[in-house]
């Protein structure tokens, strides 16, 4: 009996043990199950992000609406995915312009140049491998896959050409591979054509028209590669005497330290005739495209300002560039908004000596390719007179923003007027997708505007149908400003920009 009984206790142990052991295991379970559903629902909080409270045309043009900022340590998203354009399919286009495919299949086409003879040159490019830092920087290197900007870049320069005048490319070739990195800016003058790969300013001799872009390169300079931002956009001055090279920032505020921003945020001067370089204009977060205004002589630029102030900061740019200009990053943007999340120490007088920029083009845009209205286009009256911007679209917005191309109307002096007007309409689905992201802005031969859509391989041609074409913009020249004999007030205001538009006919 004694063993009987002792038999029995041993087994209730073992089954009390048993079902103990399972209390434990479910316990652990469901423990585990409400740590993932709390970092589910932490995830899902940081994914929604902040809603934009203003409309895009609330926060752009000459004076646009700048709110207290929303800091963000972890950036909204809202990307949208390229899904492409059906057999046939267009962009919205306004009333009067007409949309057809110049040259389509190609392998995310960005930079176009047009060539003296007619020939349109694009780079086919994409970002070299990312290694940025920060939390922007590991975010954009795990979602811009998603936004079609993930794949290996193509590492071509393609030419285009259109024979018979119909708006198409019938003839297409591609003239170098060998030795391009990223490449995106384009630049030709007298038998020399420049290329920027993202870490380096290039020069070939080239002989207009032909098939292959042989020979060796001569490195002219070295530039600052990668980084968040990695093209470098190129432009030649009128007497061909320099060229400009438009270098944009590691990052967003400078989190990694300015010891990494060496030599970018900036459009640098590279002299042709001696090789020497120097900063031409500083504290651009990321120039983008960059154009002669015919109006003024001006060059212009376009910038993409900082993120991770909320949906309705900080407004990208379109803005003319005067040497030694600074428009404040990272410590300031419109001239005297400081940013308190800058580490870095902040420079003495800044806010007394960054400018303001000329036309805001919204915020998040990610305003990128601009090209100013000259002689022979043929984009009919409404567009007589300003530039055209392609904005890229937003990857941290809601609602998304960009996504189309605008226009922007100058007046005969040489400035910008009003708000954006609509050219291409959206390029987004409306149901959080998009056929695909308008990137750059060039002239064709025949006067039409082409646009290049990098997601869905295609350059578009846009022109208004029976417009003749337009003639030479008329140049505004003014006397010097007067000589100020006196100084009234605070003088570090005595030379304002409202002191120059007021005296100087150019207004610049």
């Amino acid at each position: 009996m004694k063993k009987g009984a002792r038999g029995l206790a041993i087994a209730a142990r073992v089954v009390a043990s048993y079902f103990g052991s399972m209390t434990i295991l479910r316990n652990i379970g469901i423990a585990l199950l409400v740590i993932i559903l709390i970092a589910a629902i932490g995830i899902a909080v940081l994914l929604r992000g902040s809603k934009a409270e203003l409309t895009v045309d609330e926060v752009s043009g000459t004076d646009p609406t700048l709110v207290e900022p929303d800091e963000e340590w972890f950036p909204t998203i809202r990307v949208a995915e390229p899904i492409g354009w059906q057999e046939g399919e267009t962009p919205p286009a306004v009333e009067g312009l007409e949309v057809t495919r110049f040259a389509e299949g190609l392998d995310h086409p960005r930079i176009m140049y047009r060539l003296p003879n007619g020939d349109i040159l694009v780079t086919l490019t994409n970002s070299p491998p990312r290694d940025v830092g920060g939390i922007e920087g590991f975010v954009m290197k795990l979602l811009m896959g998603e936004a079609g900007a993930g794949v290996p870049s193509p590492n071509k320069l393609v030419l285009l050409r259109d024979t018979n005048g119909d708006g198409k490319a019938d003839v297409r070739r591609v003239l170098r591979e060998e030795g391009l990195d990223s490449p995106s800016g384009i630049a030709y003058r007298d038998g020399t054509l420049y290329i920027a790969n993202h870490n380096a300013l290039l020069a070939f001799d080239y002989e207009l028209g032909s098939p292959k872009l042989t020979g060796t390169p001569r490195k002219l300079m070295d530039l600052p590669g990668g980084g968040n931002h990695w093209m470098r956009n190129i432009i030649l001055s009128p007497d061909g005497e320099n060229i400009y090279v438009a270098v944009g920032s590691a990052s967003n505020i400078g989190e990694n330290g300015m010891e990494a921003e060496e030599g970018r945020a900036m459009i640098w001067e590279y002299n042709l005739e001696d090789g020497s370089s120097r900063p031409y204009a500083t504290g651009l977060r990321n120039a983008n495209g960059l154009a002669w205004n015919p109006l003024s002589g001006e060059l212009w630029t376009t910038v993409n300002e900082r993120d991770m102030l909320g949906g309705d900061l900080v407004p990208d740019y379109l803005t003319n560039v005067p040497i030694g200009a600074n428009y404040g990053w990272p410590w300031v943007y419109y001239k005297n908004t400081v940013d308190t999340r800058v580490d870095a120490p902040m420079p003495n007088f800044i806010t007394e000596y960054a400018r303001y920029p000329e036309f805001a083009m919204g915020p998040h845009v990610a305003a990128l390719g601009l090209a100013f209205t000259d002689e022979g286009h043929r984009m009919g009256e409404k567009f007589a007179r300003g530039a055209f911007v392609a904005r890229h679209g937003s990857w941290n917005r809601k609602p998304p923003s960009g996504y189309d191309v605008v226009f922007v109307r100058f007046d005969e002096r040489g400035n910008p007027l009003g708000k954006p007007v609509p050219v291409l309409g959206s390029f987004l689905d409306g149901n959080g997708e998009t056929r695909g992201r308008p990137t750059w802005v060039e002239w064709s031969d025949d006067g039409g505007l082409l646009v290049s859509d990098d997601t869905a391989g295609i350059i578009w041609h846009v022109i208004a149908p029976g417009a003749a074409p337009a003639p030479a913009v008329e140049r505004v020249r003014g006397k010097s400003l007067k000589p100020q004999t006196e100084l009234k007030g605070d003088p570090r205001e005595a030379f304002t920009d409202e002191f120059a538009r007021e005296f100087n006919p150019l207004g610049n």
